[in-house]
């Protein structure tokens, strides 16, 4: 009868040790973007699984308190179990099944489990383990000050954290990173990782050209600039007056045909500076991220960029940054970037001004973009001279081929992306 008392001990103590061993799993591998949201919706067990997170030394110390206390436990019953039946021998017969039976049943099925399961199963061990770390809280609490005591006796203060060496914004970056699945997932990760990087980039990066801005003279008779932003495909455009980079104003069409429908058939009394606002002057040096709030704050769409000597380099938009984010959409499923034309043996015709952002953005690739905007930037930049037509480079393990140069300028490439399981470095 003592037998089968002590068997059936050894059994719930093994019960038990999974039970500690499962939970320990879950509750550190449980997601807390997960358990967080739950919390917010009205879970009480998302709740309680945040409040055991916020004590993780706690949480641990109590678990691994009572996981050592059930395997001793059933090891030394074990042991007595058996030298009363094999003498001497019995030692080695109980070291050899306690390992067996804690290792498979309380060890590796247990935690296999919660590791695929673990935010189920952390809902659901939440509540007795909240229990149990209340009634050995003044056990856990008097072995962390002995801990610390020794840790502190070797120089080594554990109530410090490397969070400060690892910012939360790399942390989500690599969560980012981990976003797979589907092609609607990989999307919606370009966009997450587009978002992160608008304080990264500046307004010169993105900006359109002032050699593409489409721009008016001021002092034009008024029939002929309304005809000229009739034909425009914009609803702003700037004005100037003597020369191009001297921008007076920015004209918006919806004023410009308000003043029209004002004034009648007497178009010579419109006052074309009246009607226009005033232009809005960035540094080129802006980051995006700052330009997007200094847009939603000012209520405005559009702003004029220039350089430190205050020259005129072009111009950014509302829809210039929200198009780094979400990329530019030629139909409902495909995002393409102009100037680069895919060809069939893999590699990609693209043009000099194409941005090394648009291109990884859009291809997955990991060229660098801190010492240049375009490739044929990169290419400039790594080579050190300006490359001859039919020259090829190995960079960060992409093929990049000169097609075709006028005068200094580089103005199409071929690159030919490293094969998966290359080495790029």
């Amino acid at each position: 009868m003592e037998d089968e008392t002590s068997i059936i001990t050894i059994f719930f103590l093994l019960l038990m040790s999974a039970f500690f061993s499962g939970s320990e799993t879950a509750l550190t591998a449980s997601s807390q973007p997960l358990m967080h949201r739950l919390e917010q919706g009205g879970d009480k067990r998302a709740a309680v699984v945040n409040r055991l997170y916020e004590q993780k030394e706690r949480l641990i110390g109590a678990i691994l308190l009572g996981n050592n206390l059930v395997n001793i436990l059933a090891s030394s019953l074990a042991t007595s179990l058996l030298i009363t039946y094999f003498g001497e021998a019995g030692v080695a017969y109980a070291t050899l099944v306690m390992t067996l039976l804690v290792l498979i049943f309380a060890e590796v099925m247990p935690k296999t489990y919660a590791i695929k399961n673990a935010n189920t199963v952390a809902l659901a061990v939440g509540a007795p383990v909240r229990i149990l770390v209340a009634f050995l809280s003044p056990v856990t609490h008097a072995v962390e000050l002995i801990v610390r005591g020794l840790f502190r006796t070797v120089g080594i203060d554990i109530r410090a954290s490397d969070d400060a060496e690892h910012a939360p914004e790399e942390e989500l970056r690599g969560a980012i990173e981990l976003h797979t699945g589907d092609e609607e997932t990989g999307l919606e990760r370009v966009m997450l990782r587009n978002v992160l990087d608008l304080a990264d980039v500046e307004v010169g990066e993105i900006m359109i050209h002032r050699s593409s801005v489409y721009t008016l003279d001021a002092d034009l008779p008024a029939a002929e600039l309304i005809a000229a932003v009739l034909d425009g495909p914009y609803t702003r455009v700037p004005l100037w007056r003597e020369e191009p980079d001297n921008i007076i104003g920015v004209l918006h069409a919806k004023a410009l045909f308000r003043a029209v429908n004002s004034a009648g058939e007497d178009l010579s009394s419109l006052d074309i500076k009246a009607i226009a606002s005033e232009p809005w002057f960035i540094p080129e040096t802006t980051p995006l991220l700052d330009q997007m709030e200094a847009f939603r704050e000012r209520r405005e769409h559009f702003a004029l960029v220039v350089d430190e000597y205050g020259s005129l380099q072009g111009i950014v938009t509302l829809e210039d940054i929200i198009e780094e984010i979400v990329g530019e959409i030629d139909d409902e499923h495909d995002l393409s970037v102009a100037g680069v034309e895919p060809q069939a043996d893999g590699s990609y015709l693209v043009d000099g001004t194409v941005t090394i952002r648009d291109l990884n953005r859009e291809y997955e690739w990991r060229l660098p973009d801190e010492e240049a905007a375009t490739v044929a930037g990169l290419v400039l930049h790594e080579a050190r001279r300006i490359p001859e037509v039919g020259q090829s480079f190995r960079l960060f393990g992409f093929r990049i081929d000169i097609v075709a140069r006028q005068r200094h300028q580089i103005t199409r490439l071929r690159v030919t992306p490293p094969t998966p399981g290359e080495i790029t470095d």
